[in-house]
């Protein structure tokens, strides 16, 4: 069976980013220009623009590509702005950060899925994408500052560690909560060393590993 994946990424476009909120053409253009198929597993490659979440292995999955657009939309890196991923997953958000920021910096807990997205990166000629095969948990201090760091794990609570890695204006994405209570974050660094906290919507999304809640205890 084939499949004009041209005709399915306008048909996604249209019919699901578009209707979510997502407007900025900025982001309706990349998501029209870099090619989700060329991310998802290939089993699931006729999936590659269905509103659904995709398997990738370790019980991981890829997110949806509505909230892949909002998360986009909410951090938008500029073309001289430093970006840090935790969790590079198929590499799709990561393609779509590295579209229009200066460089990208991508953490990835599985050394199997580290390796497929930096082959996907290259095959791409998305130079400016790096993954390391490491646990992203704490981030990479050593690395930053960075403008821009995207959680693609869901955290129980805001991370004091990651939002001290951001640059002074910049901007965090975070989907904080647990069960089916999980807000999306837009956390920015101000000048005096505070923090602007914005909600953005409510979703779920799987815990990041290190992140996950604490055990209840029952009686």
């Amino acid at each position: 069976m084939t499949m004009d994946f041209q005709q399915a990424r306008f048909n996604m476009v249209e019919q699901q980013i578009r209707t979510w909120d997502v407007l900025d053409q900025d982001i309706l253009n990349a998501l029209q220009s870099v090619p989700r198929d060329a991310f998802v597993p290939e089993d699931f490659r006729l999936l590659a623009y269905s509103d659904t979440r995709i398997p990738l292995g370790h019980g991981q999955s890829m997110m949806t590509p509505k909230l892949e657009a909002r998360i986009v939309q909410a951090l938008k890196p500029t073309a001289t702005e430093r970006v840090l991923e935790i969790g590079t997953g198929s590499g799709y958000l990561t393609a779509l950060l590295g579209h229009f920021a200066r460089n990208v910096l991508s953490l990835e807990l599985h050394e199997d899925l580290a390796t497929a997205a930096q082959r996907k990166f290259r095959a791409q000629s998305m130079m400016n994408i790096q993954v390391l095969p490491v646990d992203g948990f704490q981030g990479q201090p050593e690395r930053g500052p960075f403008d821009v760091i995207a959680v693609t794990g869901a955290l129980y609570q805001r991370s004091p560690a990651l939002e001290a890695q951001l640059a002074v204006g910049g901007r965090l994405f975070a989907v904080v909560g647990q069960g089916h209570a999980m807000e999306a974050l837009l956390i920015t660094r101000l000048a005096n060393g505070g923090f602007t906290t914005e909600a953005l919507f409510e979703t779920e999304l799987e815990p990041l590993i290190g992140a996950e809640p604490p055990p209840r205890f029952t009686f």
